[in-house]
């Protein structure tokens, strides 16, 4: 994990000392929009996807320009994940409950994604842009909801049964109009396991988001 977070902090600070060799600018920006998480549950052979919930994230970004057309664009993104249980079995508080009401797991993440771009201008109006890159993410808080009842998960005690860190991979795509603003759309496929080390052994959680925003560069 330690390896994985310098890696990161290496590429971002490659991207700024190219920067400031060239001369070109670092170009920050805002975005937002409308997440939609959901997990991929596996056990054994057995995998399965629950439903997506509707979601959102907030961030802000900046991109460190290489070249006319290649730039790297780390950020920092506030960012819902988790899932929706329709119906059949769902464990909560420790307890089995056959239910066909709605359940949803609930992951508020900090997340530092860092994605090389490709940039392609259109005519003169803008430009579109493709991007991939590694992403790691810490949880600040998380909760379990089931009809009218709110459990909050614990972390860093024995009875926990999730991890704090999620890291995985972005892949995203947009376009963006000469004034700054920008519409994109993004997908962040998790390939570590949310689930502790104990649990992880007969089940795995990964967190898979589908994302559309909005975003302006200044």
């Amino acid at each position: 994990m330690k390896k994985l977070v310098l890696s990161l902090l290496t590429v971002a600070g490659l991207g700024f000392a190219t920067s400031a060799q060239t001369n070109k600018p670092v170009i920050f920006g805002v975005k937002a929009g409308v997440a939609f998480p959901n997990m991929t549950i596996s056990s054994g052979n057995a995998s399965v996807s629950f439903d997506a919930k509707t979601s959102y994230y907030v961030g802000g970004t900046a991109e460190f320009v290489l070249s006319d057309v290649i730039s790297i664009q780390p950020g920092l993104t506030f960012i819902n994940k988790g899932t929706k249980f329709a119906s059949g079995d769902f464990d909560f508080d420790g307890n089995d409950i056959s239910t066909t009401d709605e359940a949803t797991l609930n992951f508020k993440y900090l997340e530092l994604p860092v994605n090389l771009l490709a940039n392609f201008k259109v005519g003169n109006a803008g430009k579109i842009f493709l991007g991939a890159g590694p992403y790691f993410a810490y949880v600040l808080s998380a909760n379990g909801k089931y009809g009218s009842v709110k459990e909050d998960i614990k972390f860093g005690e024995s009875e926990s049964e999730f991890k704090r860190t999620d890291f995985g991979l972005n892949f995203l795509a947009g376009y963006q109009l000469n004034n700054g603003f920008n519409i994109h759309a993004g997908y962040g496929l998790g390939l570590s396991s949310i689930a502790d080390s104990d649990l992880s052994d007969e089940i795995t959680f990964k967190n898979k988001v589908f994302s559309v925003g909005v975003g302006f560069s200044f």
